[in-house]
């Protein structure tokens, strides 16, 4: 028997990604490298101990989000795509090798009216990122206990922010409406989703048979906590694939988590610790009443809206007390004694919930490493539906680009040599 040749997988992975922004103009680069990515490791689901959804989110209509979702579609693993499936039949549809479940018009399911009735459907979403974590039923003909899997990979497509519980476990797509000149071919379903599928078989055909060697994957992780469990199966088929991959998968994650911590909103405490510390600018204690005036006295902070009077001293009291951080009476250096609060008091919790403050502004919030936004080819070649070698596709290729002392990234020069 003839042994199974090995499969390129960084070619398979590049023709997707030409396949990919020949019908959807992506935010970046990165966010290209990372939906391939994912839809990549829906084919190796078993594998995996996480399972990531990818939210794709828009601020407006016609932002090609729902295009997006149907090259997903047309090239993850077993789709199972649905607006208005009950809970019930999505837990039933969920088995060993689950399905990628795939939800448009997540907005209308979680937001206005509908989000009370679909807390059973965010609880599965929350539930099944992770193994072993099955929904208990009880079946009243059986009279029996079930367990329902939960573990599957997810992409839900709207307008606005997904639930935070969501968002968290996720790969985010912010999408931007089509400027002016970048263009895109038109998908047809009947058509185009035949060529498609061929990508899905090739990427089946690669990382199925290696499932045992993913399961084993330790991808070293530039990032922590639920970003790593997030990102994981994303980096270990990009290590399987090799080539450029792997620095696309970290270059990708440094920039997508650096947009979703400056898109989070800052919860109410964590705001005023921010505010607190920029209050108390190089004084090593502050009375009550003077730290209040400052924080109120910010016409764009929230504090002067929390009463008549603004921000009050016992509600600075609760909203610190959480934190370990309390008042004392303290006796200030012009012998005056009064209620009020000690910077040493705040370190812990500036430490622990706050960016570091002297860091630079570009660094805390990032903007220098968003990519610059390039066409919908970005330096590929056009895509004619086949898969080749890497080295035809990109001669040469080591890297997307290069990461430059300012944070940003240069786009690949286009090729023009014959594939």
């Amino acid at each position: 028997m003839t042994p199974r040749p090995p499969a390129d997988g960084a070619a398979i992975l590049d023709a997707l990604r030409a396949a990919l922004v020949r019908y959807v103009v992506l935010p970046s680069l990165q966010a290209t490298d990372a939906v391939v990515l994912w839809i990549a490791a829906t084919h190796a689901q078993p594998a995996w101990a996480h399972a990531p959804r990818l939210v794709i989110r828009a601020p407006e209509k016609r932002c090609g989000k729902s295009r997006l979702l149907d090259v997903v579609e047309a090239t993850c693993h077993n789709p199972l795509i649905t607006v208005n499936a009950s809970t019930a039949a999505i837990y039933r549809s969920i088995d060993d090798d689950p399905p990628t479940l795939l939800v448009d018009e997540a907005d209308t399911v979680f937001g206005g009216k509908s989000a009370d009735t679909n807390e059973d459907l965010r609880g599965l979403l929350n539930a099944g990122h992770q193994r072993n974590r099955p929904a208990l039923r009880w079946d009243n003909v059986g009279r029996q206990l079930e367990r329902c899997p939960t573990f599957a990979m997810a992409a839900l497509a709207g307008i606005g922010a997904m639930p935070d519980t969501i968002e968290d476990r996720a790969v985010v797509i912010r999408m931007r409406r089509r400027m002016p000149g970048e263009t895109v071919s038109p998908y047809r379903h009947r058509r185009d989703r035949p060529t498609l599928r061929t990508i899905a078989e090739s990427l089946s055909a690669w990382l199925r048979p290696d499932l045992a060697a993913l399961e084993q994957a330790e991808p070293a992780m530039p990032v922590e906590d639920r970003a790593a469990d997030t990102w994981e199966p994303l980096f270990a088929v990009a290590e399987h694939a090799g080539g450029p991959w792997p620095d696309r998968a970290r270059r990708a994650v440094d920039v997508l988590t650096a947009e979703a911590d400056e898109g989070e909103e800052t919860s109410l405490r964590v705001r005023l610790l921010l505010d607190c510390r920029r209050a108390f600018g190089p004084d090593t204690e502050l009375p009550t009443a003077r730290l209040l005036q400052r924080l109120n006295g910010d016409p764009e902070a929230p504090w002067a809206e929390q009463g008549p009077a603004g921000l009050t001293g016992r509600r600075l009291a609760v909203l610190l007390r959480d934190y370990g951080i309390r008042s004392a009476n303290i006796r200030f250096p012009d012998g005056s004694q009064a209620k009020g609060y000690e910077r040493a008091a705040f370190i812990d919790a500036w430490a622990r919930y706050c960016p570091p403050e002297d860091l630079p502004a570009d660094v805390t919030s990032h903007p220098s490493q968003a990519s610059p936004r390039w066409s919908g080819r970005d330096g590929y070649p056009p895509w004619d539906g086949s898969i080749r070698p890497t080295t035809a596709i990109r001669p040469g290729l080591t890297s997307v680009g290069t990461l430059g002392t300012s944070g940003t990234d240069t786009p690949p020069a286009p090729t023009t040599a014959p594939v």
